[in-house]
This record gives structure tokens, sequence and C-alpha cells, in this order.
């Protein structure tokens, strides 16, 4: 079976099943699902689909890339004897766009959004005389509809410049897994990197008498801290859990102690326990990171030291699956290349990261920049959408630790007349603070490129750097990088870099999309920014980007565009296929030059003031 690896690595729990695999299908371009009852176990489909890959993909085995808004779903499964009698959760890691799901013909739930997990409870939908019982899916995914969220998802058939593929239908695991009626419905964790403490919070599915949660906390095996407390509310449950006499800070510049970073991600296991009148009612199990990511003085703080992001861009697509990652190697292999080539962090772009990354991230240490994919439109329904969806992910992905910072909006995308309409600089001041509200310890990066309003990071994009063949706009991009004032003018897109009636207040600058040089490619109908034709011009080009960027007094980070060629655009570091270009110590070497003539060591820079820096 493909993809059998747990779906939900951050709260995991003994017992479930993997509903991957193949899958009853057809077309609905007539839309008679609905209608017809295609539910029904009379009603039999005609072609097979291999679950979690969208239509679309290679490995779904219907590889149908045309237009196809409507599709039905249905399969047979059976419960294991031992769950007689549990309350049963079917999750869905993510259903592009709009479905509906019925267990033994009757419609159990429906949900809205492409990119977010959704839950229902099946309990009271199992038919005991079904055996084996039976799934079906209705899938609606309008595919020219640009007040969706879609992100790179393009709305014409072809993909073209930026645009790619569309993934419709079931793109991430489906699963089932048993709970007991008093169980743990959702924990959030929020390490106090400053005062050694876990603030923990929690909610319950009921309550009943004689609740207590035992909360067991470990690192590497051994006894940090263990206590039980008493449930009084299924909805409100907070702690502060002191890590007492536990060694979490730095002791030197390799980030040896407890302390995450992406050099030494540490991590701490923990196991929930319900308990109630004696009786185990729920186990889970899950882990955190001691991580603090700040702003200040124009700099990016992790754990109270300055730290120099070098992140690439992330578009999270693969040749034969697209979306959906062929297998959890997948995401070990991207990650594991990433710091090979010199990279601390990635911005996952235009996509909500699978789970399973945001674990991998965690686990080998990696930063990562998390997106929900943007609709292109600005509507009353288009915004509703969006929002929902963001409040979905966030809380789903909150207690990752690689994530530091969340990324709202770009270039515009969504909120096409931000730079002086109101309403649109209200929507994404909105969502700020309601990020900001959920989440007040990561930072948010609210309109990655240009017309930003209220921002964490001024981020920047510029392309513009040229190559040694038109050295004008090098000595430009030079001078842009140096001067602060060119660095905040309209010049490298034409846009401003702030709204009307906003303006940079000392804010961490970072350069968010740079480069982007076409290399290695035999398609000559592929494209990039800028062009190399061999390894010594691209090497050529990419140090210059690089190390102008490094230079700067008043840049503190980049992120560079991008880690893979995707379809059409083949400006990746590496192949398609993740084959690396060229080798990855090079591009390492270039990464980790001296910033300001002073020798790095593991990504820990020199911590002189950028001169944009406040003088609080």
């Amino acid at each position: 079976m493909l993809r059998s690896e747990y779906p939900r690595p951050q709260f995991m729990r003994k017992n479930w099943l993997s509903l991957n695999g193949l899958w009853d299908f057809d077309f609905d371009d007539k839309e008679e699902a609905l209608t017809h009852h295609w539910e029904q176990k009379s009603c039999h489909l005609t072609h097979k689909i291999e679950v979690p890959f969208c239509f679309q993909s290679k490995l779904s085995n219907v590889h149908d890339t045309s237009f196809h808004d409507r599709c039905f779903y249905k399969r047979e499964f059976t419960l294991p004897e031992e769950w007689n009698g549990k309350q049963l959760l079917l999750h869905f890691g993510a259903v592009d766009y709009f479905c509906k799901v019925y267990i033994d013909e009757t419609l159990c739930g429906e949900h809205e959004g492409g990119s977010a997990s959704f839950t229902f409870d099946i309990t009271n939908h199992i038919n005991k005389q079904f055996c084996p019982h039976s799934i079906a899916v209705y899938i609606e995914d309008p595919s020219t509809d640009e007040t969706i969220p879609r992100g790179k998802q393009f709305w014409e058939e072809e993909s073209s410049g930026i645009w790619y593929t569309r993934t419709s239908g079931i793109w991430q695991t489906v699963w089932i897994e048993p709970v007991d009626a008093v169980h743990i419905t959702n924990i959030k964790m929020t390490p106090d990197f400053d005062q050694n403490t876990l603030k923990l919070e929690a909610s319950f599915s009921k309550l009943v008498p004689d609740m207590r949660l035992d909360v067991k906390i470990t690192y590497e095996g051994e006894l940090v801290c263990q206590d039980s407390y008493s449930v009084n509310s299924a909805t409100v449950f907070k702690k502060d859990i002191y890590l007492a006499g536990d060694q979490i800070f730095h002791t030197n510049t390799h980030g040896e102690g407890r302390s995450w970073s992406p050099e030494h991600p540490a991590l701490y296991d923990v196991v929930f326990r319900l308990n109630s009148e004696h009786r185990i009612c729920d186990i889970a199990e899950s882990y955190f990171g001691m991580r603090k990511i700040h702003a200040e003085n124009g700099m990016i703080y992790l754990n109270n030291h300055p730290y120099y992001p070098k992140m690439i861009l992330d578009q999270g697509y693969w040749p034969d699956s697209l979306l959906t990652a062929p297998d959890d190697n997948a995401f070990q292999t991207d990650i594991m290349l990433m710091k090979e080539m010199g990279f601390n962090g990635c911005r996952k772009h235009q996509k909500t990261a699978d789970p399973r990354f945001l674990y991998w991230a965690d686990k080998i240490g990696l930063m990562v920049w998390e997106e929900v994919p943007s609709a292109c439109l600005f509507t009353d329904h288009a915004l509703t959408r969006y929002t929902k969806e963001w409040m979905e992910v966030i809380v789903r992905d909150y207690n990752h630790p690689s994530i530091v910072a969340w990324v709202p909006f770009n270039e515009s995308w969504g909120v096409p007349d931000v730079s002086r309409n109101k309403r649109q600089q209200d929507y994404t001041l909105s969502l700020y603070y309601l990020l900001k509200a959920y989440d007040p310890v990561r930072l948010v990066v609210n309109n990655d490129g240009w017309e930003q309003t209220k921002t964490d990071i001024c981020a920047i994009h510029n392309y513009a750097h040229g190559t040694p063949k038109t050295p004008k706009m090098q000595e430009t991009f030079q001078r842009f990088a140096s001067d602060l004032n060119l660095l905040l003018s309209p010049y490298p897109a034409g846009r401003s870099i702030f709204a009307s009636s906003f303006r940079y207040d000392g804010q961490p600058i970072m350069i968010t999309e740079c480069g982007g040089i076409r290399y290695n490619h035999s398609d000559t109908q592929s494209w990039g920014y800028t062009s190399a034709e061999n390894e010594d011009e691209f090497l050529e080009q990419y140090c210059f980007v690089i190390s102008t960027i490094l230079q700067s007094d008043y840049i503190y980070g980049f992120c560079y565009t991008q880690l893979t060629d995707v379809e059409q655009e083949t400006n990746g570091l590496l192949t398609y296929d993740r084959k690396p270009k060229c080798d990855p110590k090079k591009i390492r070497k270039i990464n980790n030059q001296s910033r300001h003539n002073i020798a790095l060591i593991d990504h820990h820079y020199d911590w002189k003031l950028p001169k944009n820096a406040s003088k609080k």
C-alpha cells in the first residue's frame, strides 16, 4: 500500500487503519452522482484510482489532466473486531476542494477547503448490516474558479509560466482510528524559552467525573517531569509545566543543549494519558521543541541569538505525483538536500506542508515558513474561504517547532488592489492579527514581496540581478543591496514595498525571492528569470546573487528561488526528479561565505547590528 506511514506524527495513537490504496472511481462530468446516488452499493463505478494521489498524477493510475470538475470515489473496508464499542473517527489529510462523504450509503459530513485536514465521527453511520462497510466521496473542484485558494494550480488546461497542473480530489492519506467516548480532541503546546516552561492547553470530547490528564515528558529517554492534573472542563484546560533543572539553553554557538535549532534539532517526547475513575480512556504520544523566534534590532533571533536565515523556496511538487509526495522518503530526501547545500530553512511556497514533511523538518532540523495557497481574486466568498482554511491549518500545525513563520499573503495575490484599497488592506491586517492572536510566538510575514501592511519581516522580491552579459543590471543590484533607500524603493518589480499609509518601521529586511537561474535542462520551452549555459556560468551567477546579499549592511536573510524544477519552470538547484544540477558542496560553499569578512560557523553569524537596526 502506498503512503502507509502514520499520517499525524505530532499526535499518535496506537491503533489506526489506513484507507489508502485502490478505490473505485469515476468522473461526474454529467453531474449525475448525487441525483443517481452513486454512493449506493448497487451503483458500480468504471475506473480505479490509487489513493492518495490526485487523478491528474501518474501515480493515481488515471493520469488525466483535462478539466473534470466533479468526481466520485468508492471503496469497501473491514473494521477490526476489537474496535467494537469504540467511537470511530474518519480522517482526511486533504481533499481539493469540496466534498461530501458517505459511510454505508449515509451522508456523514461535508468539508470545503483543499489544504487542511478534517475529521468526521462516523460511529453512528456504521450500519452493522453492511459487512464489509462502504465509504464514498463526492468531490467538486471547479477548475476555473479563481476565488478558491488554489496557489500555483492553473485555471487553464495546460501549465504555463509559474502555474502548474491542478490537484483535484483526495491527495493526502485517508484513515480511521478508534477512540474511547472520552478522549483528547486537541493539544496545544507553547514552549516558553525564557521561563523554561511548556504552556499546555487541551480540550476533550466530554467531561466525566474524576477526570485527570497525566503528562510524562522525557528527553532522549531521560525523565524530565511527570505529573497528573485534574480536568474540570472539556474545553478549557491550561497548565504551565516547568522543566525543572533542565538545561535548554545554548552553551555555545554550535547549539549544544536541549533547545531546538536547525543545527541541533533537540526534541522532547511527551506521553498524554487521560484517566477517569481509575480507567485509562486515551493515550497519545507527541513531542515538542524548546525554541524561540523573534525579531529585534533589524535582525531575526533564534533562541535569543541573532540568526541569519538562508532559505530556499520549495514548491513541493513531484513529477509523478504532483502535490503529494510519492513516499515518506521523498520528504527526507528534500530536507537532507537542502541542508547539504547549506540552507537552514525553506519557504513552502503556495502550498501547505504535509504533516509528514513538518515531522521530518522537526527531526532533521529545518526552519519552515508555512503558507496556505492563495486565491487570485478578492471577493466576500474568497476571503471567507481563505480565513477559514488558515485557521484549520494553524490549529493542526501549531505544535511543530520547525515552523517559525506564517505567510498569509504573497505578492498581493488575492488582494490585487491592496496598495491603495483600504478594504483589502484591512483584510491583510485582520488576518495578521488573527494569526497573532492564536499564535503570538511566531513571526507573520504579511504579503511577502511588496505592498506590505503590518508585517514582522520586510520581505522583498528581486530577480533583477542580471548576468555578466548585463553588467549595468548587476551594478544596479549591488547598489540595491547597499542603499537602504533603493532597497525600499519600487525598483525591483515596479511595486511599492509598503502599501499606501504604511511604511518601513525597522523590521528585519530579507530578500525572500531571488535568483531563479535556469540551468541544465534540455527543454527549449522551459524558462527561468535568467539563464546559464554551463555549470561555471551558473555558479558565477549564483555566487554573485548570494554574495551581494550576504555583504549587505541592511539585508538580514534570503530565500533563493528555488529547490527543484517544476514542470516548465526549470530554475531549480535540483531537477524535477531531485538530481543535483551541480555538486551540492559548491552551493554550500557559496552559501557559507563570510559575512562582513568574519568567518561563519555552522550558520551562526557575526552579530554586528545592521545599519537599519532600531536605536531603542
